[in-house]
């Protein structure tokens, strides 16, 4: 079994269906995306704030050496964190993480967050996350646009090393911004996305620009509980909501999936995470079935734009800097 595909405003066809690398525990991970590669997966969503690259990338070797695959049929996902925006950074971000998966080249580089922090050398601490150099734990920040990091990416295009450039948790006002400027225009947005937060109008908006969203965290509050985040504490699990209970039981499939289907139905690409083999199985089997409009509107209508991944709570001492869904 294999996803269908997509096409990018740049030609090239990505996987609708992948796997996502966030929270693959280490001693795990390999052997995940291994067994992911046999199942069918042929993307995966990681990003150097993920602290996993290593061993994303001796799965694929592993999968690459075995012939399970080759790698032109991989669609290998990366993320420039916040701490290597200085265009004077950015490659040496990239190359950092090219070195860790063992490949030359990425299919797809989005920028992680508009957020820049000040540059923290890898022998410092890498993934650095949230720290910026400091023994307080304070966020320190450079004064680096948007722009100049997307032409130092573009130059990697133009390099061979990266082939679609992609942006996440970017709000609509800050595309529309980039665009005007850019040589190359994002082909993905990466955003939040769950019945709890359906962002409607941004995915509209991104219709105009053909550019490919792509949903993490589609199962809403379930993603952010192992990491305590009050809101997902506080709110109802999808997984047991009267709407997607009763959908679920039409179908006969698994809440997970109704939730999956809902995203993909609406022109949402997916990345869910699992080091399960019979949930990996059940996430790549979603494009089996259809919801019908009204069930798609049902669920729609769960919308409350729920945040959970908000870098305003990233620290007990909010930034003004870190609103960027103000």
């Amino acid at each position: 079994m294999v996803s269908s595909l997509i096409t990018l405003n740049n030609g090239i066809k990505i996987p609708l269906i992948g796997l996502g690398c966030w929270k693959i525990p280490n001693d795990v991970c390999a052997s995940t995306v291994y067994e992911a590669i046999k199942i069918g997966y042929r993307l995966f969503d990681g990003a150097c704030d993920y602290g996993n690259e290593k061993e994303v990338g001796q799965g694929i070797k592993k999968a690459i050496d075995e012939g399970v695959v080759k790698r032109e049929d991989l669609t290998i996902v990366s993320k420039l964190w916040n701490n290597y925006h200085d265009p004077k950074n950015v490659k040496k971000a990239l190359l950092k993480t090219l070195n860790d998966l063992n490949l030359s080249y990425l299919d797809v580089y989005y920028i992680h967050f508009p957020i820049s922090f000040k540059f923290v050398p890898f022998e410092e601490k890498y993934p650095p996350g949230f720290y910026c150099g400091n023994e307080n734990g304070d966020f320190e920040f450079e004064n680096i646009p948007v722009l100049d990091t997307w032409r130092a990416l573009e130059n990697l295009v133009d390099q061979g090393l990266i082939k679609s450039l992609g942006i996440s948790n970017f709000t609509g006002v800050l595309i529309e911004d980039l665009i005007k400027s850019a040589c190359i225009k994002p082909a993905l947005l990466q955003i939040e996305h769950h019945p709890y937060l359906v962002q409607q109008r941004l995915i509209e908006y991104c219709k105009v620009y053909n550019i490919k969203v792509v949903g993490y965290s589609s199962f809403g509050p379930q993603s952010f509980l192992e990491l305590n985040v009050k809101k997902a504490v506080d709110s109802p699990s999808l997984f047991n909501h009267d709407t997607i209970i009763q959908i679920s039981n039409k179908h006969r499939k698994l809440a997970g999936q109704i939730l999956l289907r809902w995203a993909t139905q609406r022109g949402v690409a997916i990345i869910p995470k699992s080091v399960k083999k019979e949930r990996l199985i059940e996430n790549l089997n979603t494009e089996e079935f259809n919801l019908t409009e009204e069930e798609l509107n049902l669920i729609s209508n769960l919308d409350q734009n729920l945040r959970f991944n908000d870098p305003w709570e990233w620290s007990t001492k909010p930034n003004p800097k870190m609103g960027i869904f103000i």
